[in-house]
């Protein structure tokens, strides 16, 4: 047996208890007639204390950082140990020798930007940081599908390979689909709308492409979509399932992650129901008052929602009913506004975490809309002949996770949260 308990599961009340422990080397100290190495496996970091009388002393003396190992002994309390308990070896096992030197310091006493950490990657995901990220989001995302399944969703696995754009051909990456081109899926968009015209209410946590050019802290050209589509909605009812999934999500990673947390040095933002709804106009407005040059149609980007973020004074804040135009072929005017849509961001402090709308739900509106941007609705006719047997009213979102984690964990790099990142540089590892 490789192992008996994590070193989590290892407290001052297993004094005397013999235990089988594995994982890596993060330091070893050197203190006279013994060793004390930290061992670190998924769960923390312990102590193990290897005596020079022990036959795994010579074993010990030669341990590098990073090296894996297995370590058979008796559990003893003692305050002066990290969670005030140590593990005496009795026998240790070498399972894999690290290289020295390594390209990359993972007990973090030698900082090192991110272009070295990326390259370096898997040494990067073993920092406490990185091991405090990735139990985060799998919080999040479990918290996620629970709020969903909650409300009566079914989870759902689109095509990644299609054979047109979602929003038109803008920014895809195509590939060889046996001898036809073919496309990676920007979103699971067309695909989610149709299966809401199955069973109603559908989500998807999977991978989408997007061909970026943007080199920022905010993009990615592979990303993890959340998204979510529910038949009979509108977007003030995607809006309440929104507000309901990040509510929950900071619940949870609040009652499950507080070590985590506390590695990051990161207070989660505190949220009130119902979160803040400005209207497109109003928000151009109070970028008016504070003497930026915006007008109906504008973009509000980066720079004007810091403003917005001083003035309304909250961490979270959905924009909604954008102009029509603004938005994609799918999104459904208003009736009594038609250069109005009923759609909306949620936004964190100045970062767009979530977009979503009410949909068109008949071929005839679909049909206008790709016209007046200029697109061919016989490219998307795969998608449209499904509206000939009955499509529901319906409203949904896309929410990007790895925008959605910076939230979650204070990091400020997309690029820190996926684990193996892809922009226009970067193909491996």
């Amino acid at each position: 047996m490789l192992r008996t308990h994590f070193i989590q599961d290892i407290s001052p009340e297993s004094d005397g208890k013999e235990v089988v422990l594995a994982g890596w080397v993060h330091n070893v100290r050197d203190l006279g007639g013994k060793k004390f190495i930290l061992l670190r496996d998924k769960s923390g970091i312990g102590q193990v204390v290897v005596d020079k009388t022990s036959p795994s002393f010579e074993i010990a003396k030669d341990l590098s950082q990073e090296s894996v190992i297995q370590v058979i002994g008796v559990v003893r309390a003692d305050k002066r140990a990290p969670n005030g308990v140590e593990v005496s070896c009795k026998e240790l096992k070498l399972l894999s020798k690290a290289k020295v030197p390594l390209p990359l310091d993972v007990s973090d006493k030698v900082k090192a930007d991110i272009e070295v950490r990326l390259k370096e990657r898997l040494l990067d995901l073993r920092r406490q940081e990185m091991q405090a990220m990735i139990r985060i989001q799998s919080t999040a995302v479990r918290a996620f599908r629970e709020t969903l399944y909650k409300h009566g969703f079914y989870e759902i696995f689109t095509p990644k390979i299609i054979a047109t754009g979602t929003e038109g051909g803008a920014q895809l990456f195509p590939v060889i689909y046996f001898g036809k081109e073919a496309f990676l899926a920007q979103s699971p968009q067309l695909y989610k709308e149709l299966l809401a015209g199955a069973v109603e209410r559908v989500f998807e946590i999977a991978p989408a492409w997007r061909a970026e050019e943007s080199d920022t802290p905010y993009h990615l050209a592979e990303f993890i979509s959340m998204d979510v589509e529910m038949a009979f909605a509108d977007y003030n009812d995607v809006m309440n399932i929104v507000e309901d999934v990040i509510v929950n999500v900071l619940e949870s990673v609040a009652k499950n992650n507080q070590n985590d947390l506390a590695i990051l040095n990161h207070r989660l933002p505190s949220v009130t129901r119902p979160i803040k709804r400005v209207a497109y106009k109003e928000a151009i407005e109070i970028l008016r008052s504070q003497g930026l040059q915006t007008k109906f149609g504008d973009d509000i980007g980066t720079p004007e929602s810091r403003v917005l973020n001083k003035v309304l004074e909250q961490d979270l804040y959905f924009i909604t009913d954008w102009p029509a135009e603004a938005r994609p072929f799918y999104t459904r005017r208003k009736e009594k506004e038609p250069e109005i849509s009923e759609s909306f961001d949620l936004v964190y402090r100045w970062l767009e975490l979530v977009s979503g709308s009410s949909r068109n739900h008949t071929r005839e509106v679909l049909e206008k809309e790709l016209r007046a941007r200029g697109l061919n609705p016989v490219n998307f006719e795969f998608f449209l002949k499904w509206f000939d047997y009955g499509i529901p009213p319906h409203a949904g979102f896309g929410m990007g996770l790895q925008r959605f984690m910076l939230m979650l964990t204070g990091l400020q790099n997309v690029k820190e949260i996926s684990l193996f990142p892809r922009d226009k540089k970067r193909l491996v590892p």
